[in-house]
């Protein structure tokens, strides 16, 4: 195993001192309440014999039996099955297997949930995708209420793809004070080359190809069951699950319907049991995810290219663990962290290709060596992140761990710290009078990052179409699209665009994208300022601007501002935007509330306003009244 050869970074150890010290009051509230949760009982020795009937009312004798003795582990299992999602239709037999190896060790699992999964790539550009970032908080809750029968002595969650999983990493937090292992399915097989798929798909936009064509491309492309192949959130989402420790070593791309994938799925729940109370070595949520491992999961992302929407979803996940950390923390380590791996969108290999080079043995290994990311914290595996250098085989059918490589095997994909792509990890946070947002640049030229041009305006995405078709865009030019944000129709992601920016770049235009909407891990090659905030329904900036005024955008500083006198500036009206059609019409209406409850996007975007909030607001108001 791995150790960390140098000390830990100064940067690191300091941003990880600043989460620890703004987090202070907040996190010892969170661990109170865990501790305290732990001692009225984790498990169903708490519940009457009827409440208790009725949990195991429908299970065999074998596992009634070992329900009623309660010397024995009894695991939660929730899932975000569907057969519809090529991610999750693999999680179909998880739960069997689960259940079977938990048997073998004399205890018991029970599906306690399951939870909603919908997929971007299905819902891009459509209504539905109005409800994808608050798909989030329903899985919490979801999943909040499976576990609210308080049966079990652990959790595992099964997940994979965007909302999904930092949905059941928020309920795993909020029921911290029991284990939790995270159970991935693993990525599709490749198909079609990703830099093929991109070609066809700008060709689309051009008119140059039909729609069978296109058709044709991403079917090749998104093939089987598994995650798709490119490095968006889905992916992002397993790498930081497991150099959080929340996963099994090497876990996280291993192909769907393989044994190895079945023997990792089978050794999670054993892993689990063990780490109850009734296992011996119980190591709660709460007690294995602190500071240290939510900037592992910063390091991780920042290192591999990963997707943006972590900006948001990090942040709402460190919250409901009682941590808080801000764009500014991003920025501060993506300053030291180099970019390590070249995967779509940020090159042309795909997560199979970053696996096969030596995948996140190799980045954990690497990471480590260079005291970029915390060795000490807790993991499920029983171990601190030094076993995470490991790889899973199988030896005569029985699940072993070796050491992974030391070097990596195609260095177009994953390089060594000493040898990176770029000394920084590529995202940085841009700051002006237009607000504050988000670009991710390592998929971005140099030549590309920074643009001065007039803007033009959208208040929705499908009228950028109509205006590429008309010509109108050829030029230099710095698209706005607003009344993109959480509050205003839910925050979709803007996908669609991406094809026609792209097209204009290569025509030698300077184009750049700025939006308080998302565009995700798989943003690409054109500079694109996201997340802006305050948003333009809450008054922010964006809603100030008009056609033709100047923006500069400048990735490397990390400026971004409209050139207008201040005094011309500040007396302009707000723009108003008709937002009627994004309410209502596919369930849209149902959301009503969580569009209205919605922070902004550097608090999360996220609709639970802060846990801990009014519990802290008295004890401050309580220690002013006792030093008045």
């Amino acid at each position: 195993m791995a150790t960390q050869d140098t000390p830990l970074n100064d940067v690191v150890r300091q941003v990880t001192q600043r989460i620890r010290d703004r987090s202070q009051e907040r996190r010892a509230l969170y661990e109170r309440r865990m501790a305290d949760q732990h001692g009225r009982g984790v498990h169903r020795g708490e519940l009457s014999c009827g409440n208790l009937a009725h949990g195991f009312a429908a299970c065999g004798e074998t596992d009634k039996g070992r329900l009623k003795l309660m010397n024995s582990a009894n695991l939660g299992i929730i899932s975000s099955y569907n057969d519809m999602l090529s991610a999750h239709q693999p999680l179909e037999f998880f739960p069997e297997t689960i259940k079977d190896a938990a048997r073998a060790m004399g205890s018991t699992a029970q599906f306690a949930g399951g939870v909603p999964a919908m997929c971007d790539g299905v819902t891009q550009g459509q209504p539905g995708m109005e409800l994808s970032l608050y798909s989030r908080e329903v899985i919490a809750m979801a999943a909040a209420v499976g576990l609210s029968h308080n049966m079990f002595d652990g959790t595992i969650f099964l997940g994979v793809c965007d909302k999904i999983v930092p949905g059941l990493f928020i309920s795993a937090a909020r029921f911290g004070h029991l284990p939790a292992t995270f159970v991935p399915a693993g990525p599709m097989t490749s198909g079609l080359p990703n830099k093929e798929k991109a070609r066809i798909r700008q060709l689309y936009a051009e008119g140059k190809v039909g729609r069978d064509e296109l058709l044709q491309a991403e079917s090749d492309s998104y093939h089987g069951p598994g995650t798709c192949t490119f490095y968006g959130t889905a992916n992002s989402n397993q790498l930081m699950m497991e150099i959080m420790g929340l996963h099994l070593p090497g876990a996280s791309f291993v192909n769907p319907g393989t044994p190895l994938r079945e023997a990792l799925t089978r050794y999670a729940a054993e892993q689990t049991i063990r780490n109850t109370e009734a296992g011996g070595d119980y190591r709660p949520f709460y007690k294995q995810v602190d500071e240290k491992a939510i900037v592992n999961a910063m390091v991780g992302l920042l290192a591999s290219g990963g997707s943006t929407n972590h900006t948001l979803h990090l942040v709402a996940m460190a919250a409901a663990a009682g941590l808080t950390i801000t764009w500014d923390d991003f920025t501060a380590l993506s300053a030291v962290v180099p970019s390590m791996t070249r995967i779509y969108p940020n090159g042309q290999a795909d997560v199979n290709h970053f696996q096969a080079a030596g995948g996140m043995s190799l980045l954990i290994r690497e990471l480590l060596g260079a005291g970029l990311i915390h060795q000490d914290i807790a993991t499920v595996f029983g171990t601190d992140m030094s076993a995470y250098t490991q790889e899973p085989f199988l030896e005569d059918g029985k699940l072993v761990w070796r050491e992974g490589p030391t070097e990596s095997l195609d260095r177009d994909v994953l390089r060594p710290v000493t040898e990176a792509f770029a000394p920084t990890g590529g995202l940085t946070v841009l700051d002006g009078n237009l607000g504050r947002g988000v670009i991710k640049v390592s998929a971005v030229e140099a030549e590309h990052r920074v643009v001065e041009a007039p803007v033009r305006i959208f208040d929705d995405q499908n009228q950028l179409k109509a205006a590429f078709e008309a010509g109108e865009l050829d030029r230099d030019v710095v698209v706005v699209v607003r009344f993109q944000g959480p509050k205003a129709n839910g925050m979709p992601e803007l996908h669609k665009l991406t094809p026609f920016l792209g097209v204009l770049q290569d025509r030698g235009f300077k184009v750049a994208l700025v939006t308080d909407g998302r565009m995700s891990g798989a943003s690409g090659k054109v500079p694109a300022a996201i997340h802006m905030t305050p948003e333009a329904i809450d008054g922010g900036p964006l809603a100030r601007l008009k056609e033709g005024d100047v923006v500069r955008l400048d990735a490397n500083s990390g400026e971004l501002r409209v050139l207008v006198e201040a005094d011309e500036w500040s007396k302009r009206t707000l723009a108003d935007a008709n937002l009627e059609h994004y309410h209502s019409g596919l369930g849209r209406e149902l959301f009503a509330g969580f569009r209205h409850l919605a922070m902004g996007a550097e608090e999360g975007a996220g609709v639970f306003g802060g846990f801990e909030a009014d519990d802290l607001a008295r004890q401050q108001q309580q220690i002013q009244e006792e030093d008045a």
